[in-house]
């Protein structure tokens, strides 16, 4: 309210001076006296008034610069903070990068020696698998061979005692043979 009076009472000096000049019409200097002064009046009324609302204006103005220039400093400081902080966890992270790296390479290289391990056992395990195969058939061979020698040797014992031995040779060996059974068969019988 005191705005609008205050600005009532400049307009009504503005507009009363020109018509002051007006009505005398003596002389442009005169007009443009008044004018100045009017502009003076005007200025000085204005400075009066209007100084305390601009001086609250500014230092409000100032203040919230302040107030901003302080937040943005604290914002600056905190982007730091984080900035510091995400450095630290980048480092961090390439550590324990490296760390797992070294964990992954230590495993594979145990894998590995476990595989080669096994590898070799089982290559093991296949090479005595192939000699007992190995033994197992060659004692069959030779057990063959030793049956079949001993059918060849009886073979050949038969052909030559058949040769060799006449009938009155085949009648004593008959009757001993007999005599052997009986004997045999007599002793069973006793027990």
């Amino acid at each position: 309210m005191a705005a609008a009076i205050r600005i009532a009472l400049a307009g009504a000096l503005l507009l009363a001076a020109p018509a002051g000049a007006a009505e005398g019409g003596e002389s442009a200097l005169r007009d443009i006296g008044f004018r100045v002064l009017n502009v003076l009046m005007l200025l000085a009324l204005l400075l009066y008034f209007a100084r305390k609302p601009i001086q609250n204006f500014f230092s409000e103005r100032r203040n919230r610069i302040r107030d901003e220039i302080k937040q943005a400093s604290e914002l600056r400081r905190e982007a730091e903070e984080r900035h510091s902080k995400w450095q630290r966890r980048l480092v961090d992270l390439e550590a324990e990068l490296e760390s797992i790296r070294g964990a992954a390479r230590e495993r594979a290289e145990r894998e590995r020696e476990q595989i080669l391990a096994d590898a070799r056992a089982a290559a093991q395990r296949i090479q005595s698998d192939a000699h007992m195969a190995i033994d197992r058939d060659m004692r069959r061979a030779v057990e063959q061979l030793r049956s079949e020698a001993a059918d060849l040797a009886v073979e050949l014992a038969g052909e030559m005692l058949a040769e060799k031995i006449t009938a009155d040779d085949r009648e004593r060996l008959l009757d001993e043979f007999i005599a052997r059974i009986e004997s045999a068969d007599a002793a069973g019988q006793r027990r």
